[in-house]
């Protein structure tokens, strides 16, 4: 016979998830509802009518939609370098022994574990010690050095799985390196590579903290955001919020459901 406690036990970890997923997505949602806000004040953090203003005119803030677009640049300019150089250092540590590569592999993953302002303090340093200006370039630096070590991880990770064999085999049937690579090696790490570059732009396009010590006069999207909150948050906001979240969604499942296809594509 079961009884309540007896569901909850056999349930306990599907409602534990879900709680912790309702968690997580219950900001989001907020952020969501009060897109279609109308506020009578600066700050828009009290319900008070539905409005789609500001989905009408979502660049209707002075600077707000320059700012995005700015954050928007760096973020894929940062993807692709950090991709590229941290698909190489992957491959190399995985494939290749060579001395000093215990401290190498250390100083990869020293980033992730070490806090933003000694990294950001650390960089400005640099950067002032150089006379290099700051702005654009100093933040796309900045960004390229801090993804570097998530690409790596991602990749490295795919790497190690791989199976050997798969490559030796297709140079018994006569491929070359680069025919090897790029058939072979390059699709299996091809899911490891995409992790690694969408970690980069969501962790890029929503720095803050290193942004904001190596930026100068230059203002991206999150460091609009804060200095909104200063003054008063408009609602185009919550608007552009909105409208990321969605298409992060949109994306997650449009990869769950091309992984999906493939699996049940490939022979049993």
């Amino acid at each position: 016979m079961r009884t309540p406690i007896t569901w909850l036990r056999r349930n306990l970890v599907v409602i534990a998830g879900l709680g912790t997923l309702a968690y997580l997505i219950l900001p989001n949602v907020v952020v969501t509802v009060f897109s279609f806000n109308n506020p009578t004040g600066r700050f828009n953090y009290a319900w008070q009518e539905f409005s789609l203003d500001a989905w009408k005119d979502p660049c209707g803030v002075a600077d707000l939609c320059g700012s995005l677009s700015l954050s928007l640049q760096i973020a894929v300019w940062a993807t692709i370098g950090a991709t590229v150089l941290g698909t190489a250092i992957a491959f190399a540590m995985v494939r290749y022994r060579f001395r000093g590569r215990g401290t190498v592999n250390s100083l990869i993953f020293l980033p992730m574990a070490m806090p933003e302002i000694v990294m950001a303090a650390s960089l400005l340093a640099l950067f002032l010690n150089m006379g290099i200006q700051l702005g654009f370039w100093t933040i796309l630096i900045a960004h390229i050095m801090f993804c570097l070590s998530f690409v790596v991880a991602a990749v490295k990770a795919r790497v190690l799985s791989m199976d050997p064999r798969l490559e030796e085999a297709a140079r018994d049937l006569y491929a070359g390196p680069a025919q090897t690579f790029l058939r072979v090696t390059l699709p299996i790490a091809a899911p490891g590579i995409a992790a690694g570059a969408l970690l980069s732009f969501a962790l890029s396009f929503d720095d803050f903290i290193i942004t904001n010590f190596n930026s100068g006069n230059t203002v991206t999207f999150p460091m609009f955001v804060w200095g909104s909150a200063q003054r008063g948050t408009p609602v185009q906001i919550n608007v552009i919020g909105t409208a990321m979240f969605v298409i992060a969604v949109l994306v997650v499942l449009a990869g769950q459901t091309i992984g999906n296809r493939r699996k049940k594509a490939q022979p049993k």
